[in-house]
């Protein structure tokens, strides 16, 4: 069975779960590049991030330098973590999608047996096949989703960890 006569074979849920894989992917794959590159950056930034800090600290004086770092590393994190609630989506909602076909499929293997019975096994089969093929789709979207969501997550915590221990010694210089 060719891919495409697959994917058809689960019907609009399918494709349905197709889009969301394409588009989770795509994420998955700006999110790495985007933290790859900050990495590569992040003695630049974290100079930019100390001197902006400690501009602010000397102006306001309302929070404790600590508070400040813990701030600021804060708010650039959050603006790395753009997409990742999008990631999440996907590895949530294409199991349940899967489900969904499964019951539609079963729904309709059960419609054809009170039906006609058990004489045509093809087309209580065909709900059958349904119900499989959008369980595996689902899967096969969610697991990668699930895990690419985890690994950028502990990237994001490891960067934030990391910019506190560039950032804390330059704010001691100052």
């Amino acid at each position: 069975m060719r891919l495409i006569d697959f994917i058809n074979a689960g019907g609009s849920i399918t494709w349905i779960l197709v889009a969301m894989n394409v588009v989770g992917l795509s994420l998955i794959a700006w999110r790495l590049f985007v933290l790859r590159s900050f990495k590569k950056t992040i003695d630049s930034e974290s100079k930019t991030l100390a001197s902006d800090l400690c501009d602010r600290y000397k102006t306001t004086k309302l929070l404790s330098q600590m508070d400040l770092v813990k701030d600021g590393i804060s708010q650039r994190v959050h603006e790395l973590e753009l997409g990742m609630t999008s990631i999440k989506v996907v590895a949530t909602t294409a199991p349940l999608l899967g489900l969904l076909g499964t019951v539609i499929g079963i729904y309709e293997a059960f419609q054809v047996i009170s039906a006609k019975g058990l004489t045509d096994p093809g087309q209580f089969a065909s709900g059958i096949s349904y119900a499989l093929i959008t369980t595996i789709v689902g899967l096969i979207v969610a697991i990668p989703h699930y895990i690419a969501h985890n690994y950028l997550s502990g990237e994001l915590d490891s960067l934030e960890i990391n910019m506190e221990k560039h950032i804390a010694p330059m704010l001691k210089a100052e």
